[in-house]
């Protein structure tokens, strides 16, 4: 099939590759313009730029499809249908109308579960056991469209955001061809999304990646392992702002964001259970284990963490 895709980050290369490599003929990939990056501030290309330019591909990137000559050029791609997967950007009507089959958007939850921006980090904020990619016919609302096609996924109880979007990706990478064989042949069916359940995955802010202890060990754990690697759950100790990028439930109860433990691993009192603090990071420095942490900032059993 002649397609658009559409994409930006690193979770939709996959797709993008296996698209290439079942054959189908990408008139032209879509990306977000480059953006500053790196000491320096040098322009940096997405990931799915990058790949579009050493395969070969027209990369455009517009900064929006609100002047019509945009949409004109998009048009006259002359495309059977679009891929979108994750691009970051709304489409109009006229471009979501000007393929033959309309655009076809892999979304990383089950919908109407997680609509929007970060349904990988909310999923694990919230606790969730299952996940999955689904195909989505698009219209203009936020990822309202019919469900095309689906395949779940479990999210296992040490599953970061990292690890997860790392699995996803590679299922939307398999179920993109298979959407569009399937299209193909004509045996696609589209099945409304329930009006019941319907959840909003809002870009996550710096100050809601603040740690809250007073919150119950299971749910700090989740929100540690949503945030990881990327921006990362924070707390404060002793002045300094650190990154906690993994974490497990622990034994142990005591004041709200007591240090428990400190011989040889990092365990903190929460409003129920405590947690132990796995892999964690100092500003300007790597990632290191609680025990490596600890011997380059050592901290007192008893203290506190905020």
């Amino acid at each position: 099939m002649r397609l658009a895709f559409m994409g930006t980050p690193d979770f939709s290369v996959p797709v993008l590759a296996e698209l290439i490599a079942a054959g189908h003929d990408i008139a032209a990939v879509y990306a977000r313009a480059p953006a500053p990056s790196g000491r320096g501030h040098k322009l940096k290309p997405s990931p799915v730029h990058a790949f579009a330019e050493a395969s070969g591909i027209e990369a455009r990137t517009p900064a929006n499809f609100k002047s019509q000559e945009e949409i004109d050029a998009f048009a006259a791609l002359d495309l059977d249908a679009a891929i979108v997967v994750a691009y970051g950007m709304i489409l109009p009507e006229a471009v979501l109308d000007a393929p033959r089959h309309g655009c076809l958007n892999l979304h990383a939850s089950l919908l109407p579960r997680w609509r929007g921006a970060a349904p990988i980090q909310r999923a694990i904020m919230a606790g969730d056991k299952v996940t999955g990619v689904q195909v989505m016919q698009m219209e203009a609302g936020l990822d309202t469209g019919p469900i095309l096609l689906s395949e779940t996924v479990p999210i296992a109880g040490d599953d970061t955001a990292g690890s997860l979007h790392d699995k996803l990706s590679a299922v939307a990478a398999q179920l993109g061809p298979r959407a569009l064989a399937a299209l193909e042949r004509g045996g696609l069916i589209a099945t409304p999304q329930s009006e019941n359940g319907v959840t909003y995955a809002n870009k996550i802010s710096s100050a809601e990646a603040r740690i809250d202890w007073a919150r119950p060990a299971s749910e700090v754990d989740c929100h540690i392992r949503g945030l990881s690697p990327f921006p990362g759950a924070w707390f404060e100790v002793e002045g300094e702002r650190v990154k906690a990028l993994m974490s497990k439930p622990a034994q142990g109860e005591g004041v709200v964001g007591k240090i428990l433990d400190t011989d040889g691993k990092l365990v903190v009192a929460c409003g129920d259970g405590a947690i132990e603090l796995v892999t964690l990071q100092r500003a300007g420095k790597k990632a290191q284990g609680a025990e490596d942490f600890l011997r380059g900032f050592p901290l007192e059993k008893g203290a506190h963490v905020s």
